[in-house]
């Protein structure tokens, strides 16, 4: 199973990603976690999300191709990362988040 994660600024364009990439291909998203950026409060957007998908390794390609233009599109694309085979321990990390007790499904 492959890993997908990419960062962007701010909540709202996190979930609008989140959403677009889970249309436009066969993936999970397993994870949207929350962090601050290195500028703190002073950051032009104050809230770094990762959005954490999983599949195939060609549907999280598709997936990530889509979140990047996505986020792109509002000026608030940080990276992204493809992990085509993930391993054991990083599938367990990959469903860790900061966004309280919450799971997705």
């Amino acid at each position: 199973m492959a890993l997908g994660m990419i960062e962007v600024f701010g909540f709202a364009t996190a979930i609008a990603v989140a959403d677009q990439m889970a249309k436009a291909a066969d993936v999970q998203v397993v994870a949207i976690d929350k962090n601050k950026p290195a500028a703190g409060d002073a950051a032009r957007v104050p809230l770094v999300m990762a959005i954490k998908v999983e599949g195939t390794a060609a549907a999280v390609e598709a997936a990530i191709k889509t979140g990047k233009e996505q986020a792109e599109k509002r000026g608030l694309y940080i990276t992204h990362k493809v992990i085509a085979r993930q391993s054991e321990d990083i599938e367990w990390f990959a469903r860790l988040n900061a966004l309280g007790r919450d799971k997705l499904r």
